[in-house]
């Protein structure tokens, strides 16, 4: 089966499942997406490192990637195998430059992991059939709730665009403290935009 090359899109809350949030996956050069639904503490693994946020503890995503490579393994890819009644499998492609395995994972912490390998993420054209969106769709024949679930909220970064830089600087250590890795890189990323 050929393997079909996908890149990270976004990741925004999930307007259909409270405490979830939408990862959606672009195929490298086609016109398909797809959305994978996964945890809050799943995507803030998969946000911290996409912003390069150092945390101040390891998260266990972090602890594979030093266990891995104490013990000369290294991910060489992730795939997103199947999906069956609606959910998703993945696995983690590993080698240690003699044997290779393949590990069982759910998708959302094998795209944490393979983020921290920095190893491309692969599908198949039977998971894309049947979960895939394209955006040649029109967006008469789209499920608003999906439509929802791809557009960020806003409302966050305009109370940021409203407050002075020492109030962000006191949101920006609370959110750290609380590891709300995603909520910091906003308020980061707006007190940069100021500087």
């Amino acid at each position: 089966m050929e393997k079909i090359k996908l890149e990270i899109l976004g990741l925004s809350p999930s307007s259909s499942q409270t405490g979830s949030f939408a990862l959606v996956l672009g195929e490298e050069y086609g016109p398909r997406r797809l959305p994978i639904i996964i945890g809050m503490f799943e995507a803030q693994a998969i946000a911290i490192e996409i912003e390069k946020i150092e945390p101040n503890r390891p998260m266990t995503h972090d602890l594979f990637k030093s266990f891995a490579r104490t013990f000369h393994f290294t991910v060489t890819e992730i795939s997103i195998t199947d999906i069956r009644e609606g959910v998703f499998f993945a696995k983690i492609h590993c080698s240690d430059g003699l044997k290779d395995t393949v590990i069982d994972a759910r998708p959302s912490d094998a795209i944490a992991i393979g983020l921290r390998f920095s190893v491309p993420i692969y599908t198949y054209e039977t998971v894309l059939s049947e979960a895939g969106i394209s955006i040649n769709e029109s967006k008469s024949e789209m499920d608003d709730d999906f439509e929802e679930e791809l557009t960020p909220k806003k409302s966050f970064n305009e109370t940021l665009k409203e407050n002075p830089v020492d109030t962000l600087n006191a949101m920006l250590k609370e959110a750290l403290n609380n590891e709300e890795y995603e909520k910091a890189a906003k308020i980061r990323d707006e007190i940069e935009r100021r500087n």
